[in-house]
């Protein structure tokens, strides 16, 4: 194999796609998820340890102390900001937007199939409602997550190629019956526990939601293991 391309998402389940193309082998990194693969010729190392900046952070710092990739990416799924992008729609970033810092990353481009390009918004929080959602798109940005400034931030310092690809999870009027930003924890993680008693407390409203959500996430993945494992970065 010739090179290595390091993908980093929040949680193991945005691979499972990629995972039934490609198939693996663990990895023992101490994250929560990684594993390597062949990917059209170049060795593909896939880690996750959780969502938001500073456990991408982790994942990719950790993945960079094994490895020295030619080529770095951001995954997983996203949340649409544009009336345009429906379930299982394949988002490539041509420049990611630190909500917090306001740096702005340039990203490569990545055309292996149907795809949408525009600006993504990072910012370390899940955009919940509809309302906050139609505010982020006012900023030009077309689709949101929570880790890809942190992952375009190492790439630009090791000098290496980056693309952030992604995959929606929930439209953009679309809204969640839990604010998920309470359910996470000190570490930035989603905490299950927290969910399932949020989602007990009110289980006629916010069960369905969760459900609806986590139908949406199979899709998503499966559109993004569709594009990822066709793409030659």
């Amino acid at each position: 194999m010739s090179g290595t391309i390091l993908i980093v998402a929040a949680e193991a389940r945005e691979f499972d796609g990629l995972i039934a193309r490609v198939g693996g082998r663990p990895l023992a990194w101490g994250l929560q998820f990684a594993r390597e693969a062949e990917l059209n010729g170049k060795r593909a190392v896939m880690v996750a340890h959780g969502a938001g900046m500073r456990m991408a952070a982790v994942a990719a710092d950790t993945a960079r102390r094994k490895v020295a990739p030619d080529v770095v990416v951001s995954t997983g799924f996203c949340g649409a900001l544009d009336a345009g992008l429906e379930t299982g729609s394949v988002f490539v970033a041509s420049s990611v937007i630190h909500r917090e810092s306001g740096a702005v990353y340039r990203c490569s481009e990545a055309g292996a199939g149907r795809s949408r390009r525009g600006l993504l918004a990072s910012q370390d929080r899940v955009a919940w409602t509809a309302e906050e959602k139609a505010e982020l798109r006012r900023t030009g940005a077309l689709a949101v997550e929570m880790e890809a400034a942190a992952v375009a931030e190492r790439a630009q310092t090791w000098s290496a190629p980056f693309y952030c690809i992604r995959s929606v999870s929930d439209s953009a009027g679309e809204g969640f019956g839990i604010d998920f930003n309470r359910m996470r924890d000190r570490d930035g993680r989603f905490s299950r526990l927290r969910i399932a008693m949020s989602a007990l407390a009110r289980p006629w409203s916010r069960i369905p939601s969760l459900v609806r959500l986590d139908n949406n996430c199979r899709i998503a993945a499966k559109s993004l293991g569709e594009f990822l494992a066709n793409c030659r970065f």
